[in-house]
């Protein structure tokens, strides 16, 4: 019987060390994930000290976050001081600290945020396009405001740079007005006393006692109105998105150049129809389900 005579393919060839080395290389996904070798400790650690906030702990202590966390408080007081310096972490009063919403853009198109924006830029757009002047919508960040959605009416450029994902010092801005004088005076006098990722405004400068007496009128009529803080030459009046219970889940604001418009005529054709996207926005909030305050 004659011997049959096989020939080797590729498949079945046996793969040099070099080819096999190459291939490990090629897929590090491969490797297991318990090794050591293929874990940044550092950046573990960090994750841990984010992790360790939660809704049952909103704010700790340095020692406090160390416990949680499992760390030392070397390392923890290195990592606080670098998510400080990234934005991920605020220091809040009493040598405490707490996660801020920049923690939340890490899944921004995927969570919260992303619904809030496909919620409210429907209502935005519709309230542009009958005031034909641009709108946005902020939400509180700590001690900013966070623009998470802006409509421009047209072409138009307001000589501005508020994008989405802008931050401006709440106390520093209309539309924080608009937020601020609707939070409960212990929660409004918390955020206050935390440094904004801006610092101070030097063409705007009020005392606290002034402050509040602007958000109190503010709080009486309902919607900010006033000249931009920011020196831009912009006028904005902005209304604030109330939830159920009446707190600020947001605030939406529109902008004109205010040597086109007086306070009054700006007042009179823009106030109605941002109350009306506000509540919109609202109702659609409490309808979907899925949004809260803490946002």
């Amino acid at each position: 019987m004659p011997r049959r005579v096989t020939t080797a393919t590729g498949s079945d060839k046996k793969p040099s060390s070099r080819s096999a080395a190459a291939g490990d290389k090629a897929h590090p996904r491969d490797a297991s994930a318990d090794d050591s070798r293929n874990v940044v400790n550092s950046l573990s650690k960090g994750f841990r000290v984010l992790e360790a906030f939660s809704a049952e702990r909103p704010e700790m202590t340095l020692s406090e976050v160390a416990r949680a966390a499992g760390i030392d408080p070397g390392t923890a007081f290195r990592m606080l001081n670098t998510l400080l310096m990234l934005g991920y972490v605020a220091r809040v009063p009493e040598r405490r600290f707490r996660l801020t919403l920049k923690v939340v853009d890490l899944g921004f198109h995927a969570i919260g945020r992303a619904d809030l924006r496909e919620l409210a830029r429907p209502i935005l757009r519709s309230l542009v396009d009958e005031i034909s002047e641009a709108a946005s919508l902020g939400v509180l960040d700590g001690a900013d405001i966070l623009y998470v959605e802006r409509v421009r009416a047209g072409l138009t450029r307001l000589g501005v740079d508020i994008r989405i994902g802008t931050n401006i010092p709440a106390a520093y801005s209309v539309i924080g007005h608009a937020i601020l004088a609707y939070l409960a005076p212990t929660e409004r006098d918390r955020i206050l006393a935390m440094q904004p990722r801006r610092g101070e405004i030097a063409a705007y400068r009020l005392s606290k006692n002034e402050l509040i007496r602007a958000l109190a009128q503010v709080r009486k009529q309902g919607y900010a109105l006033q000249d931009s803080m920011l020196g831009n030459g912009l006028r904005i009046l902005a209304a604030p998105v109330l939830d159920i219970d009446g707190y600020p889940i947001a605030a939406i604001s529109v902008v004109a150049p205010a040597i086109r418009t007086s306070p009054d005529e700006f007042c009179s054709r823009t106030l109605a129809p941002v109350r009306a996207a506000a509540a919109d926005i609202a109702r659609a909030i409490q309808a979907s389900g899925t949004i809260s305050a803490a946002i």
